[in-house]
């Protein structure tokens, strides 16, 4: 496991909230509109494992100076020209690994959006579980204006918006506004510039007073049926309910419930 205080790099800050509950990741190169290199995926990645296998309910992400990520680093990228197929496999799979990793881990992630939102770095956005966007915010994926195609961020944007909307956005390679994104399924929350911070705060907070249980194995029962036909998915659901009901976490719940107390849920 990643000891809290080897988290973070050049690249990237990572802060790890007083009760050990909420971790929070920012991309620090504003230079470069906080595109995504090396140093911050794996740093994702490392910072990702130890809130998966630590105290950590929730995992926030955002960009400094309010700009959120605005894809993939060019200059990394060309790096790779004239080599094998194997370089290139290497140069794409670090961004593929984190969003995976960010869908098995046992933690509710949570994206900051402000100021741009493109490319990989929306991608990054759309495989959290909840979208907190300012109201000034650009998403899109305008990897097509470079004859790229978004092919990893299609993944989780293709499962959150509707299909025509999302199709057009992947071919056009056009900006839409926060209003338009939140429209598509982009957005969990949209916040003005003044409630931007309390309503990000508020939904930590509220998704980090959770049972532990319940988030982790809630988060995975999601996944899990997502893509199962629906009698197969009532199927394993009832599983499910049947093992998180067996909890200790449901019983202290259920028990402060009765006699009006909040519930004191154990640590994972």
């Amino acid at each position: 496991m990643v000891d809290a205080s080897d988290l973070g790099n050049d690249d990237l800050d990572v802060r790890v909230s007083e009760d050990g509950l909420v971790v929070r990741a920012t991309i620090e190169r504003p230079e470069e509109r906080n595109s995504l290199n090396d140093d911050v995926i794996l740093g994702l990645a490392d910072a990702l494992t130890f809130a998966d296998e630590g105290d950590p309910r929730v995992f926030v992400i955002r960009g400094a100076e309010e700009t959120f990520c605005s894809g993939g680093d060019l200059k990394s990228m060309a790096g790779v020209f004239g080599e094998d197929s194997t370089a290139y496999r290497e140069q794409f799979s670090a961004l593929a690994g984190l969003i995976e990793a960010m869908t098995e881990a046992s933690v509710l992630t949570v994206a900051a959006v402000e100021g741009y939102c493109l490319a990989g770095g929306l991608g990054l956005a759309a495989a959290c579980e909840f979208v907190v966007a300012h109201e000034d915010a650009t998403f899109g994926t305008p990897e097509v204006d470079i004859g790229l195609f978004p092919a990893q961020a299609m993944a989780p944007i293709m499962r959150a918006v509707d299909e025509k909307a999302g199709l057009k956005l992947l071919f056009t390679g056009e900006h839409i506004d926060a209003t338009e994104a939140d429209e598509m399924g982009l957005v969990t929350e949209l916040a003005s510039a003044e409630e931007f911070e309390a309503t990000l705060d508020g939904l930590i907070d509220q998704l980090a007073n959770n049972s532990p249980v319940l988030i982790s194995m809630g988060k995975e029962a999601y996944y899990t049926q997502r893509d199962m036909a629906f009698g197969e998915a009532l199927s394993y659901l009832k599983e499910m309910i049947t093992l998180i009901a067996m909890s200790d976490d449901t019983e202290e719940g259920i028990n402060s419930f009765l006699v009006d107390e909040e519930p004191d849920w154990k640590q994972r």
